[in-house]
């Protein structure tokens, strides 16, 4: 895979019941800054209906050089290094190859079609 190629990525956290909601709010701060990183082109927090207290998040991104870049920033890196204090077990990430590229964008802002 080409590091310019769009790829994404789907994660699932589980957290330890006692700091389920302390997580769920730590990673929701990190959705509207992240969303405005240059190569952010989609980044999605969830939990899981069947399944309440997974969270899962989907990101995707304008190639691996912008990911990178965005888990290389600090706040980025202290989550990676204090994850186990909040998680029952390790993150749950799988990297995905994107076969439906996003259509280039007028804006930033404005929807793929």
């Amino acid at each position: 895979m080409s590091l310019s190629q769009p790829f994404a990525l789907v994660g699932t956290a589980r957290p330890k019941p006692e700091r389920a909601e302390e997580l769920k709010q730590l990673l929701l701060s990190f959705v509207e800054p992240t969303r405005q990183e240059a190569g952010c082109l989609e980044y999605h927090f969830h939990e899981d209906r069947n399944d309440p207290g997974a969270f899962v998040f989907y990101e995707a991104w304008r190639s691996q050089a912008d990911l990178d870049a965005h888990l290389a920033l600090p706040h980025m890196q202290a989550f990676w290094e204090q994850r186990m204090d909040y998680l029952e077990s390790d993150l749950d990430i799988r990297f995905l190859t994107m076969h439906s590229p996003y259509a280039a964008r007028k804006e930033r802002g404005t929807r793929a079609r």
